[in-house]
């Protein structure tokens, strides 16, 4: 867990510089560096282990390739999910200014970042790219667990928690695209997957028994 967290804190950071090359996005700086300093920090005081050899079984390409492609997708839904946090903060200002009130606690960000469709739009779009690389992270897996272990699938509490975020956040796109769902119920069920993609590292690791359980933090 440390190694793939403090790899995930520099996904996160090369997720944000990549956005950066198609748009400014320097107001986003700060929502960035505060998960990338909270890692790390949990990383080095809290997941920190020795590090023991890899199980022979697991040597393989795929764990290159599946493991990669999951740190990708830490960086992508981090910063999704800030532009989400966002978007939830500017949109409440906006309802209380409509309905005649004080701009409340969120004014002082409202007024440095762009407006709350601008957020929505950028949300999806991150979301929507990083997608179909989750969609190959769990095919990897699988195509992995097979060469490891004789099986596809085994419902091993990782593997149905990287299933759930990919459902959570395959609805996500589905009421987008489909049920014309935009701003606060499509900003509250990408959290949802987000919320369910950081149990399926935490919580999966740290309490649940299993293939996966190797973090050596109990």
């Amino acid at each position: 867990m440390y190694e793939f967290s403090i790899t995930s804190a520099l996904g996160i950071s090369a997720a944000f510089l990549f956005a950066s090359l198609k748009a400014d996005l320097r107001w986003l700086g700060l929502f960035v560096v505060v998960p990338v300093l909270l890692t790390l920090g949990a990383a080095v005081t809290v997941l920190y282990t020795d590090s023991a050899q890899l199980v022979p079984a697991l040597k393989s390409w795929w764990l290159l390739i599946h493991v990669s492609a999951a740190i990708v997708c830490a960086g992508a839904f981090t910063l999704g999910a800030a532009v989400t946090v966002l978007y939830l903060a500017v949109n409440r200002v906006d309802k209380r200014v409509a309905a005649g009130n004080s701009p409340g606690m969120f004014a002082s960000v409202a007024r440095r970042v762009p407006s709350a469709d601008r957020l929505d739009r950028l949300s999806y779009t991150v979301n929507a790219f990083v997608f179909p690389l989750w969609t190959f992270t769990v095919i990897a897996g699988a195509i992995w667990a097979e060469s490891a272990w004789g099986r596809y699938w085994g419902w091993d509490p990782k593997e149905t928690w990287a299933f759930i975020t990919w459902v959570v956040y395959a609805a996500y796109l589905h009421a987008r695209a489909t049920a014309g769902w935009k701003g606060e119920r499509a900003a509250l069920i990408g959290l949802l997957g987000y919320s369910c993609f950081l149990f399926n590292y935490f919580g999966v690791n740290l309490f649940f028994a299993g293939l996966h359980s190797y973090s050596g933090v109990k």
